[in-house]
């Protein structure tokens, strides 16, 4: 689907049926407020081909190094305000005065690198829809326009790196894009479902399979990437690339996702 620059934002796709009607419900353990319990169940790993929601998640993932996802999900309305909708070609236009004025929210993070980054990143993507059309077939390019489809048995098993996100994260950051490392990378893929990081044992695992969810759910028309690649390394214990060890010692705070250090230095 060609996202117009100024398409009318929307979320991610909903495919599949969300949680069963009782309680035995069985999901991965990083959500523990109904609010990521919500977004667990309803966006993360969702695959989305919206470029203004595509570009909510680059900053929001940005804005997020060194703090928890909570938080971000707690101030997100907030930033939806403050940044036009994620309408890139609005805040590509920022200038002192209105990155001032964000300077002073205090429902963002008041950050003077990461809102500068925000409207940097804003212009480098409207760069990148010139050229490819759309920021959605641009990203896309770097999973062979399908999601990866891993088995993760535990969260020790999640890489917090993969060979994609780190050749994502070179060439955004070639294209003059900032708080952008790799492990930003990663998580954003996780969060767009460019990779499904659900833990086989979770019931949105299955749901984002496209094997599995084809009788549960009817293919968009308009989709422009069908198909699946199937990761013959991934299983218990594999990261989704060959060589990268998973690279997050010590323990996990309960509010933290898969696969995403908290004080990493990302840009």
């Amino acid at each position: 689907m060609h996202v117009r620059r100024g398409a009318k934002h929307s979320t991610a796709d909903k495919v599949a049926p969300l949680a069963p009607p009782d309680n035995r419900i069985v999901r991965c353990s990083w959500p523990s407020n109904p609010l990521a319990i919500a977004y667990h169940d309803e966006e993360w790993g969702v695959p989305l081909h919206d470029d203004r929601g595509l570009f909510e998640f680059l900053i929001l993932e940005g804005a997020q190094a060194g703090l928890s996802w909570d938080t971000i999900l707690r101030k997100r309305d907030a930033y939806r305000r403050a940044f036009d909708g994620f309408d890139p070609a609005k805040d590509a236009r920022y200038d002192a005065r209105r990155t001032a004025k964000l300077l002073a929210n205090p429902d963002i993070v008041r950050n003077r690198l990461k809102i500068a980054s925000a409207v940097a990143n804003a212009r480098a993507m409207l760069a990148v829809q010139e050229e490819f059309g759309s920021f959605d077939a641009y990203l896309w390019r770097f999973v062979n326009g399908a999601p990866i489809q891993n088995a993760r048995r535990g969260h020790g098993d999640i890489p917090v790196r993969t060979a994609e996100s780190d050749a994502l994260s070179k060439d955004l950051k070639k294209r003059g894009f900032s708080f952008v490392g790799t492990t930003i990378c990663y998580a954003m893929m996780q969060a767009v479902g460019m990779v499904n990081d659900h833990l086989v044992s979770c019931f949105r695992y299955s749901a984002l399979r496209p094997d599995d969810r084809a009788a549960a759910a009817p293919p968009r028309t308009a989709d422009r990437h069908p198909g699946v690649i199937e990761n013959p390394s991934a299983g218990a214990g594999a990261n989704s690339s060959p060589g990268f060890a998973r690279a997050c010692p010590g323990r996990r705070s309960k509010s933290a996702r898969p696969g995403v250090r908290r004080r990493d230095r990302r840009r």
